[in-house]
């Protein structure tokens, strides 16, 4: 069965989080011109009548926390080339060729360079995941959070792949000027080229919050 979309750009939320994703919307049409896709986890309706969206998937509210639906939203996507993205995300720039670095099979992450420093091994952050078609890994990502869900979607994926050569087979690493998570203003590694400044963290969502108030 062909697919609805050739390349989208996918995000979602639930009620908690959805006053983000109006900002969100606006900060990825302003650079972005690719359908986007939302993943209803649990929004209000009066949230989901008001976005003005190409797609949106419904997925069953769930009693853990709503991010361990973004392997299944993934899944989901009726689109060849898929890439999520966090509503915490803060679109600074044209993000399209993202899907120039994406490999067969493989999911394409960022690395999470802050827990790289703090924890001495290497970890790939989720808040930006691109592929095409469907990896296995997504498979077995959704099924991992069914039945652990420890902690959040990217802990999850971690401790799958607990060797480097599975990080090797699953998992392709994109530039870091994708997903420049904010501990990463601290450490001075911020690259020049940055198009997306992931506000992570509830010390992030302050900074959404200013940011929406000063426009």
């Amino acid at each position: 069965m062909p697919y609805k979309f050739k390349k989208v750009f996918l995000t979602g939320c639930d009620h908690n989080t959805e006053w983000t994703l109006p900002w969100f919307i606006e900060n990825y049409k302003k650079h972005n011109s690719l359908p986007l896709v939302v993943a209803d986890f649990g929004m209000t309706k009066e949230m989901r009548e008001s976005i003005e969206v190409d797609y949106i998937i419904t997925l069953p509210k769930i009693q853990k926390k709503s991010w361990f639906q973004k392997p299944t939203s993934m899944l989901r996507c009726p689109a060849e080339w898929t890439c999520w993205i966090d509503t915490d995300a803060h679109v600074l720039g044209n993000i399209e060729d993202v899907f120039d670095h994406v490999e067969n099979n493989k999911l394409s992450m960022c690395e999470d360079l802050p827990w790289i420093k703090r924890r001495k091994q290497l970890w790939h952050n989720s808040g930006v995941v691109a592929f095409r078609n469907k990896p296995s890994i997504l498979r077995m990502w959704e099924e991992q959070c069914k039945i652990a869900p420890i902690v959040g979607d990217q802990e999850v994926l971690h401790g799958m792949l607990n060797s480097p050569l599975d990080k090797m087979v699953y998992v392709n690493t994109l530039p870091n000027k994708y997903n420049v998570t904010r501990i990463q203003i601290m450490d001075n590694t911020v690259p020049k080229d940055m198009v997306v400044m992931h506000w992570t963290g509830n010390k992030g969502k302050d900074e959404i919050r200013k940011l929406i108030v000063n426009g």
